[in-house]
């Protein structure tokens, strides 16, 4: 599990992985100001599940905080997916610490510019009088990414990240105000009902791959290139100015630091949207699951789900069937997703305990069956070993150089998602 930084506290004490597997307690951590932290399972409102593909170790990486920065009405959900031959580390670590900076960085910004002017660029609107101006919101994710970068530069890490790095798209949700950190190719959805109360899903980040234009004009700017191979056309890269490694298949990432000089960035998007009453849940989710269902696929699926509490394990398991049938000859990718239910989040109480789950459409609560079910963590057979040469695969970064050492790549092909926007 990922360490935090010296100047950081560490969100648990005596933490493991057998303990949250087994104890149903462990699953839930307090954390500094109060928050309970899971990094699986799922609560009266939120659900989570990660299931590692046929690539090797699981390298993504999932959180919810309930009662975030000090607020019992803030929660904050992350997932993460790591790359590069430590990108289960960085993954992890990002999770572990990144909370405690942005935490860190938000109860600065409202104790000393609670009231700041508003962007008069952004759409943001009506924000709740307690709530901090959208401007202190973005300032504080900034500077809590860009300064948890910084640190894995300074190795204070204790592990390499020079050719290792993670996305992250991270949500907090405060009362109406739903604010949105997007770093790599994560994504993040919200599904809402249109006028004739049909499930639409809304994106909420971009995919910030090398050749988007703002992104590609960056990246050449600073004398990196941007090309996809003759063997993946489909896949754009960002490589170093003249050595066709490493490869990296997003333009915004943490760690990587062999290509920071060169057009990459940690820098987050940051946006932020007023929620209605319209709105039902929002979903986290790796590009393994994105790269094989739509957002509208995503959005049904969820809508329709009879346990709220299992709606992150339905829709991993849904990708990976999707993985095997529309490419059967390509090893299975990692898979995490967060689901937040608006609805129930709308209607709580009091948090209730991991035993008790969200049901059917009227949101009610039960007791779950079997707390197994929604544990969160499971990991596909090893029996089969993957390599670059089975299938069609796209990996997240190519380290071809030995001046990197001999790395395997190891992340999945983009499967160019099917956006034909069928009547529901």
């Amino acid at each position: 599990m990922g360490v935090c930084c010296s100047k950081d506290k560490p969100i648990y004490e005596n933490f493991d992985k057998e303990s949250l597997a087994e104890d149903d307690d462990a699953r839930a951590r307090a954390a500094e100001g109060g928050a309970r932290v899971r990094l699986l399972g799922a609560c009266a409102f939120a659900s989570m599940f990660t299931q590692q593909g046929r690539k090797g170790v699981n390298q993504d990486a999932m959180t919810i905080w309930e009662g975030f920065a000090g607020d019992k009405d803030r929660i904050l959900c992350g997932v993460f997916d790591g790359h590069g031959p430590l990108g289960h580390k960085v993954a992890g670590h990002v999770r572990d610490v990144l909370p405690v900076k942005v935490a860190s960085e938000l109860k600065r910004s409202e104790s000393s510019d609670s009231h700041s002017d508003r962007d008069d660029t952004t759409e943001d609107t009506d924000y709740q009088e307690d709530a901090p101006s959208f401007d202190s919101w973005k300032d504080g994710f900034i500077k809590a990414f860009e300064g948890l970068d910084g640190d894995f530069g300074a190795g204070r890490a204790g592990f390499d990240c020079i050719c290792s790095g993670t996305t992250a798209v991270i949500v907090v949700k405060q009362g109406e105000d739903l604010m949105v950190a997007n770093l790599g190719d994560s994504r993040a959805i919200l599904c809402t009902r249109d006028d004739k109360n049909r499930p639409v899903p809304v994106q909420l980040t971009v995919d910030l791959k090398p050749n988007l234009p703002r992104e590609a004009e960056r990246i050449e700017s600073c004398r990196g290139r941007v090309f996809a191979l003759d063997e993946e056309p489909g896949v754009h890269r960002l490589w170093l100015p003249e050595d066709d490694s490493p490869g990296l298949a997003m333009a915004r990432a943490f760690g990587d630091f062999c290509l920071k000089d060169f057009g990459l960035i940690a820098t987050p998007e940051v946006s932020h949207r007023k929620l209605t009453e319209r709105d039902e849940f929002v979903v986290l989710a790796t590009d393994g699951v994105w790269d094989v269902l739509s957002n509208r696929e995503v959005a049904k699926i969820v809508a329709s789900a009879g346990k709220k509490s299992d709606v992150a394990r339905l829709l991993v398991e849904r990708a990976v069937r999707e993985w095997r049938c529309k490419h059967p000859t390509s090893k299975v990718d990692d898979c995490a997703v967060v689901c937040l239910d608006l609805k129930a989040m709308a209607h709580k109480e009091e948090p209730r305990l991991l035993g008790q789950v969200s049901l059917s459409e009227s949101f009610k609560t039960a007791r779950s069956e079997d707390s197994e079910a929604v544990a969160g963590v499971h990991d596909e057979s090893k029996k089969d070993e993957w390599t670059a040469l089975e299938g069609v695969s796209r990996v997240n970064s190519l380290l071809k150089l030995p001046r990197f050492g001999n790395v395997l790549s190891w992340r999945k092909r983009s499967v160019k998602e099917a956006e034909a926007e069928e009547e529901v």
